[in-house]
Order: structure tokens, then sequence, then C-alpha cells
């Protein structure tokens, strides 16, 4: 009959009715929008008050090597412009500038980076230590001191950032085995092909035993070879 709310075993049913259903999903989808109409306006305020730096120079302030340096810098000029041109640190080296070789590495809160591939804008509140940091009173920290004693060097011009690297993996791990050491220095090229004594550089501070691979030549052997 018409109006019996009664199923056929005489029970009476909880099933919704269809005006309360799409009443149900009308509330739902009121609620869903507003929630997200009020996360589009915060999101939307939030980009409104964000102060947009350029394309003239904005006031930078860099912590390098324990130091605060304020600095007037376009928002395009890199960690490694920043620190050879405006800050006159040059043991960073500018080779391939774009995050292949290695040469510019730096350590931002102890983990090594490429600075050709950082802002210097972006890089405002983070801890900066370049090569020349490793030794702020003039005396070569034990990495560098290990280069010069396993003569790993030629052109030297990719030294700095081995020293970097290779200083941050100490810290982190002093005891590497060589497959760590050469894991570690996969993101740094050297053209004179200099990674073996490189190897065994970091392998001494670790005070891992390695068999020479230096090889001293007289003058005879020289003539002779």
């Amino acid at each position: 009959m018409p109006g019996n709310n009664k199923n056929p075993k005489g029970n009476t049913s909880n099933a919704l009715s269809r005006r309360e259903f799409l009443k149900g999903v009308s509330v739902s989808a009121v609620t869903a929008a507003a929630t997200q109409a009020e996360h589009l306006a915060a999101q939307l305020k939030d980009v409104n008050d964000e102060k947009i730096a350029g394309p003239e120079g904005a006031q930078v302030t860099l912590n390098i090597n324990g130091v605060k340096r304020n600095l007037v810098l376009e928002p395009r000029v890199t960690l490694l412009e920043a620190i050879r041109e405006h800050l006159n640190l040059t043991g960073q080296k500018e080779v391939c500038d774009r995050g292949t070789c290695g040469a510019c590495t730096v350590m931002v809160d102890g983990i090594p980076q490429y600075s050709c591939m950082k802002l210097a804008i972006d890089s405002q509140d983070e801890k900066i230590t370049t090569v020349e940091g490793l030794s702020p009173d003039g005396q070569l920290n034990k990495v560098q001191q290990a280069f010069v004693e396993c003569d790993s060097l030629m052109c030297g011009y990719c030294t700095p950032g081995f020293v970097v690297n290779l200083t941050a993996l100490l810290k982190s791990n002093p005891r590497p085995t060589e497959v760590e050491v050469r894991e570690a220095c996969s993101g740094n090229l050297c053209r004179c092909g200099t990674y073996p004594r490189i190897f065994d550089a970091a392998l001494k501070v670790a005070g891992v035993k390695t068999k020479s691979r230096v090889q001293i030549l007289s003058a005879k052997d020289i003539l002779n070879a």
C-alpha cells in the first residue's frame, strides 16, 4: 500500500528516501566547494603577500663560512657567481656551468652541492662552506694535507671540488671503503685523471691502508722509458 514503510518481513525500513539522499549529496557538494574556495583564497593571499624580487638588485644575506655577508644581487645571480665575483672567494671554479663537473662544489648545511645550479637569493637560510672555509686559519685540513702528501692533483682546477666533497664524506662517514669513496666522487670530474691518488688521499685520512700507487722514477728510468 502507498505510504507503507515496512519491508516484506514487517520491519520498519532504514533506507533513505530519494529526497533525503539528494539533499545530503547537495549539502556535501556545497561544503566541499566552500572548503576548496577557502583553500584557494588562502593560496592567493600567500602569493599576493609574497614579495617579488627583481629584475633590479635585491638585498641578499648569505651565511658564508660562518660569516653573514650582505650583498645586493639580481635574482638571476647564481651562488657560484656571488661567491666568486662578489665575495672574491675564487676557490670554487666555474667550468661546465651546468652541474656536471663538480668544480664549483660547496657544502650547504653540510651536504655537497653544485653552486652553479643554485640561485644566491634562494640560499639565504643555509650555512654555506667554501673550500676557503675548510682552513680559516691558513692551516690545511686533513683532506687538503693528504692531497699534498699523496700528490693528488695535477692542474688543480678540479681539486677544490674534490676536497670539499671528500671533507663532507669523511664527516658523515669517517672510515669509508674505497668503493664508497669512488661513489662519493662520482659527481666530480678530473680531466687530468688523478682519481687513484685522490682515492688514496681520502683513504689515508680515513686510516685505511692502501698499496702505494706512486712510482718514483730516476733520471735513468725516464731516459730508458
